[in-house]
């Protein structure tokens, strides 16, 4: 996925590398060192022999034998024991993401986004994080005019605190004037009756571009999050009413992820969640695609697994080809709801194609705000962004995120 692959988030990132050096001076037989590459992201399984098993290979093994074996194992892992000192656990990663952050005094009017203004941030911002010297090549190396295009928004808190029509309306237009047909850009989210609530069908009509909910295209039965966790089903989960062993333990994708699109750009509010921290790249993605979510949406320590474990699946996550934070309003207490009076204006668009490092640069302004209105501390579940990190989604230290305040 971009936050992995991008030359923007800092390159292909090394697999992770798990060594062990044990030394047995009383022993007459050494125990051979290994480095064994597992990939999280595919279910990599690691066994150790055990004591018996490592005694009977001891037992066969000569003296000259065992000196070239010694030898070999040498000469073969010095690569590999280079590598995992200079990249393993404790030491400074050399991988980066770049966060582009936009601003333009008065982008909004008593919270009202003013769509000129955000058209020429929106511009700004993508010139700034693809280096590309117009428009049409800033989007053209993120996605094709063969490409059916998901913009997905978070349109549960309304207009007014969630992803706001006028950024979805300027990236529409500027993906237009890229030469995508009308009929390849699909404005989405969970739910067709919170997309209507806040303005994006008006914003589709205007355009010529659909609208869907992920939930009415229904769950593809082939493609699904499993885990060993069993959920209450719900109506319009694909197992509600389903009865035998193992129901209720999967999470299906949507239909229209796995059949109607082949990119996704992520618009996501820089509003709050009581678990997860921010309703941000990462939460509103996961749990916007897939169903049986009441599994693991109110515990923080089941977030903080599948939504990582949901954004890795290759028919999601390898579909983001951009990250927008509408960063107009922060709003820093609420959750779901509207609450102006916990709500500061910054008149900021974020850019990235790293979906943890937005996140993570999002809980920290959401602290700030609430610090600065002495409002009450709340825990951050830094884990979910640690987890999204060891799963190669992208960057979750702060200090390796580049924050490119642009003009």
């Amino acid at each position: 996925m971009p936050g992995r692959d991008a030359p923007a988030a800092g390159g292909t990132p090394a697999p992770l590398r798990l060594g062990s050096r044990r030394e047995h001076p009383d022993s007459f037989a050494p125990i051979a060192s290994g480095f064994l590459v597992v990939s999280i992201r595919h279910g990599g399984n690691i066994r150790r022999p055990t004591s018996q098993e490592t005694h009977g290979i001891c037992l066969v093994m000569t003296r000259p034998f065992l000196i070239f074996l010694s030898l070999v194992l040498l000469l073969h892992l010095s690569p590999t024991v280079a590598a995992a000192e200079t990249s393993g656990p404790g030491r400074e990663s050399s991988r980066r993401a770049r966060v582009v952050m936009v601003q333009e005094a008065d982008a909004t009017v008593t919270f009202n986004p003013q769509p000129e203004k955000i058209a020429r941030m929106s511009a700004r911002g993508l010139l700034g994080l693809t280096g590309k010297a117009n428009l049409r090549d800033a989007w053209l190396s993120l996605v094709s005019t063969q490409d059916t295009v998901g913009v997905k928004v978070f349109s549960t808190p309304g207009p007014t605190s969630g992803t706001r029509p006028a950024v979805v309306e300027a990236v529409v237009k500027s993906l237009l004037a890229a030469g995508l047909p009308a009929k390849q850009i699909v404005v989405w989210d969970k739910h067709l009756s919170d997309l209507r609530q806040s303005g994006f069908f008006e914003l589709a009509e205007r355009y010529g571009v659909r609208v869907a909910g992920a939930a009415e295209a229904g769950y593809d039965e082939n493609t699904f999050y499993d885990a060993a966790l069993l959920g209450q089903l719900v109506w319009g989960d694909l197992e509600f009413g389903r009865k035998g062993e193992g129901i209720g333990r999967k999470s299906y994708v949507s239909k229209l992820i796995t059949q109607q699109m082949t990119r996704i750009i992520n618009v996501t509010p820089l509003f709050n969640h009581n678990l997860a921290g921010v309703s941000g790249c990462l939460w509103g993605l996961a749990l916007g695609s897939v169903d049986n979510t009441l599994r693991f949406e109110n515990d923080p320590d089941r977030l903080a697994s599948a939504v990582p474990e949901i954004i890795a699946l290759p028919v999601l996550g390898d579909r983001v080809a951009l990250n927008i934070v509408d960063a107009l309003v922060c709003q820093y207490q609420g959750e779901e709801h509207t609450l102006l009076h916990y709500s500061v204006a910054l008149n900021q668009l974020w850019f990235s194609t790293d979906p943890v490092a937005l996140d993570v640069v999002s809980l920290q302004e959401i602290e700030r705000q609430r610090k600065a209105s002495k409002a009450p501390a709340t825990k951050t579940n830094l884990e979910l962004y640690q987890n999204a990190a060891l799963l190669e989604i992208g960057i979750s230290e702060t200090n390796h995120i580049d924050l490119i305040r642009l003009p």
